[in-house]
């Protein structure tokens, strides 16, 4: 019987991997590992083989099918709080302008400015569209007539997760469908 996973290039067999408690590492970037380093990682039994890919590789001595799902056998302890970058604050806000909604040609804006006394903190940034962050320039908010639609806050790991659930990857594999939770069909 014809399988599409026996023709797909090994490359194109990443492998979903998923805590000691068998959720995933992370939603958004959705934690997948290239199909070497999760074999390597079970023949060093840092992780157990929860399912497989119809795809095998092969050396002289042994053929094996490569982990489509893979469980780490120690369970890493997500950080409360994640580090503030930019792509961490555009998930925070969804991706979206929050003055105008906009989801293209984002920048982040200081609340208070920066020549105001502003810090650069989760508290004092939100994501701007340029045309919105232009137009509120070195002013506040009130200053400018601007309405946030959402105070910036201090994210936790689980908000951005729960964030990054909202943006399904491109490609989900079927035998990941049991330890994803998203509302999306799956390839096959």
């Amino acid at each position: 019987m014809y399988h599409p996973d026996l023709i797909r290039h090994p490359d194109s067999c990443p492998a979903l991997v998923l805590n000691a408690d068998y959720t995933p590492l992370s939603y958004y970037p959705l934690s997948l590992w290239p199909w070497q380093t999760a074999v390597k990682a079970v023949f060093l039994e840092r992780v157990d083989i929860v399912d497989h890919y119809a795809r095998e590789v092969r050396s002289p001595t042994s053929t094996m099918r490569l982990p489509s799902v893979i469980a780490l056998r120690q369970y890493v302890r997500p950080s409360q709080h994640p580090a503030f970058t930019r792509f961490n604050l555009f998930l925070r806000d969804r991706f979206s302008c929050q003055y105008c909604g906009a989801t293209s040609d984002l920048t982040f804006d200081h609340v208070v400015p920066r020549a105001q006394g502003g810090r650069t903190t989760w508290e004092n940034v939100a994501t701007a569209c340029a045309p919105c962050n232009l137009r509120k320039g070195g002013r506040t908010p009130q200053q400018a007539r601007m309405a946030l639609f959402e105070a910036p806050y201090r994210p936790t790991s689980w908000q951005l997760q729960e964030h990054g659930r909202s943006f399904p990857p491109n490609y989900l594999h079927e035998s990941w469908r049991d330890w994803l939770y998203w509302d999306v069909p799956l390839e096959a």
